[in-house]
């Protein structure tokens, strides 16, 4: 029997992610942490209070609970990590080697960590990313990503450590607020349409971003931890991905719903952010060597969207 740990539940991934788990292990099979208190559905299962950065405390989970698979999602994201980069290194490094050291050495059956299209730089070729390119971060929280899919790696490697990633692009849901990351635009773009009618983008009308629905990304995660150990054939991280637009293309395709819906432009320093990153995304070896396929497009997206905020907002 599966005993999951998720680090980093309350999270916008996370949230959804451990009922996700909690529905395909049994609820009381999926312990969530966070470092603040449980929400909403989460507080319906096992929860305890961890930070990432508590090797100790990690450990009398594991024990107490029984845990032999991790999904650690705790990170500073890319936007908030600028604002204090040794804080966002340590974070996300420090939690993540605490979760390899002590899957090597409790001998865990798996792991899950997320890289994420940070790894990416101003010299990657921007439009079909390959898998293997150049890979010049410029952000903390990019170069701790690369860091991170170079130590999973490692531990695989070395250890044994059936440790699983994927590159995330943008993760777009409503169910959770934006944490701090450079295409949460396409999350608060939402909100703003239904509560205001208007948005001022911190990105230009033509920022193209490689994007995921919440729901294929969990799908995704899911698929790979499922699946047989000899189909995973990259130890660092898959690159994932399902479509990719401009702000512009999601304000056009919100006002078919919402014709009075108004998008202005105002770039912040999240514009180099952006422009830093792919433009597209090719996910192919993730598609071959364990079936991976996307189940929304943009429309199909907005119209989840609208319809799941209307109804938790009451419109």
């Amino acid at each position: 029997m599966e005993k999951v740990l998720v680090i980093g539940a309350c999270g916008q991934l996370g949230s959804e992610l451990t009922l996700a788990l909690r529905e395909l292990h049994g609820n009381d099979n999926v312990v969530a942490s966070d470092v603040r208190p449980a929400e909403g559905q989460l507080a319906d299962g096992p929860f305890v209070i961890l930070n990432a950065m508590d090797k100790e405390g990690l450990e009398e989970i594991i024990d107490n609970h029984g845990i032999n698979q991790i999904y650690h999602l705790a990170a500073i994201l890319s936007a908030k990590g600028e604002n204090d980069p040794k804080f966002a290194w340590d974070l996300n490094m420090t939690s993540l080697l605490n979760v390899l050291e002590l899957a090597r050495d409790k001998k865990l059956n798996k792991i899950y960590w997320p890289s994420s299209i940070a790894v990416f730089g101003p010299n990657t070729p921007k439009d079909n990313t390959h898998q293997n390119t150049i890979m010049d971060p410029n952000t903390v929280y990019g170069i701790s990503k690369l860091a991170g899919e170079r130590w999973c790696e490692y531990y695989f490697e070395k250890y044994g450590v059936d440790v699983r990633s994927l590159r995330y692009p943008g993760l777009i849901g409503y169910k959770a607020k934006p944490g701090g990351g450079t295409t949460d635009y396409a999350v608060d773009i939402f909100y703003k349409a239904l509560e205001e009618n208007k948005y001022e983008s911190f990105l230009s009308e033509d920022s193209y971003l490689p994007m995921m629905y919440i729901d294929d990304a969990i799908k995704a995660t899911i698929d790979l931890m499922q699946a047989d150990p000899k189909d995973i054939k990259v130890r660092s991280s898959y690159n994932v991905s399902a479509m990719s637009f401009s702000p512009k293309e999601i304000a056009e395709e919100i006002k078919k719903a919402s014709p009075g819906f108004e998008i202005s432009y105002n770039p912040d320093f999240r514009q180099k952010i952006a422009d830093s990153w792919p433009n597209s995304i090719d996910d192919s070896e993730a598609r071959d060597h364990w079936n991976w396929k996307p189940s929304y497009d943009l429309s199909k997206m907005t119209t989840e969207i609208l319809d799941g905020l209307k109804q938790l907002l009451h419109y």
